[in-house]
């Protein structure tokens, strides 16, 4: 019923992006949104700044008159996705029931040992500091009996059999993708990591950059929607993320329904305004896959610069 309503959607949005006549005055400061030659700036400014991104020209038959020719959206290829947000948003052995005796059967916590077992995988701080004595029995004696024990006789140890039993840190090649199963899926320690093709088009109704993705598993073989939908924060799977025909090419991809952008943008110029900065339109993209990153926490695509809300200026 969702994907219905969802193509309702997309069908009155496509007739009114039709009948929306082209914004041609900037009003990027009072409401967040953007002319096309202020998404042109905004996407030079990416591309410069990250070249993993690049200017696309797509489908001809689907050019829009208001942007240029060789620059009608922007796209990356190839985003490494070594996870599903399924497993990160949810991990059984995380949980604990915190309130028992709750009329309604115990408040249950799904990330009350996520610290503990994120703390006791975390490798050991690396420091210059000498290390403190063990105890006050652990000196140079016992580094002297260490020394002073007879070698291991390698040749009994080859008779014993011990160099042909099975070793369980080996790993098992049978599982190895290819190989006829899915480690991943089979529980194994290899991550089998899908990529993912990343589109930012400008929305003429909206008047904002719009985000699609296209996935592929480990074998580059384009991911069904389903599995696609594991990528993505499930508060915003089938709502704020549907599938949806990509304005410049001829098929279909997931998108991040651009609704909101204009929003969440206003609210950062502001907060750059309140502490004495001031926002340049030519990095509104670069702010937009920070923000955009929470409907898909796991495709790892942002590797551009970190800001400072309350230093963040430029010219416009």
């Amino acid at each position: 019923m969702q994907n219905v309503i969802n193509n309702m959607k997309g069908i009155g949005l496509g007739v009114a992006e039709f009948l929306t006549p082209v914004l041609k005055e900037s009003k990027f400061k009072e409401t967040g949104v953007l002319t096309p030659e202020e998404f042109v700036a905004a996407g030079d400014h990416l591309v410069h700044s990250c070249p993993t991104w690049s200017w696309s020209a797509g489908d001809p038959g689907k050019k829009k008159p208001y942007l240029p020719e060789e620059k009608q959206f922007l796209l990356t290829r190839n985003v490494p996705c070594t996870k599903r947000c399924k497993q990160m948003e949810y991990q059984e052995e995380n949980e604990a029931i915190i309130e028992e005796n709750d009329e309604d059967g115990g408040w249950v916590d799904t990330h009350h040992n996520a610290d503990a077992n994120s703390a006791a995988d975390k490798p050991a701080e690396m420091t210059l500091e000498p290390k403190a004595e063990i105890s006050a029995g652990g000196g140079d004696d016992e580094e002297e009996e260490d020394d002073d024990e007879e070698a291991e006789d390698m040749e009994a140890y080859q008779e014993s059999g011990m160099l042909e039993a099975e070793d369980t840190a080996t790993l098992d090649t049978s599982k190895l993708p290819g190989a006829g199963s899915d480690v991943a899926g089979a529980g194994g320690e290899i991550v089998q990591t899908r990529t993912y093709d990343l589109n930012i088009t400008y929305d003429k109704y909206y008047q904002t950059p719009r985000l699609w993705l296209y996935g592929y598993d480990e074998h580059r073989k384009p991911l069904t929607v389903e599995q696609m939908y594991e990528d993505i924060s499930q508060d915003h799977v089938k709502k704020t993320v549907t599938m949806e025909s990509h304005p410049n090419l001829p098929q279909t991809m997931c998108s991040v329904h651009p609704c909101r952008h204009a929003d969440v943008m206003k609210k950062i110029i502001h907060t750059v305004a309140d502490g004495g900065g001031d926002l340049g339109v030519h990095l509104y993209l670069l702010i937009f896959l920070k923000f955009v990153q929470a409907v898909i926490p796991t495709i790892e695509y942002d590797y551009t610069r970190h800001f400072t809300m309350s230093k963040v200026g430029g010219p416009m």
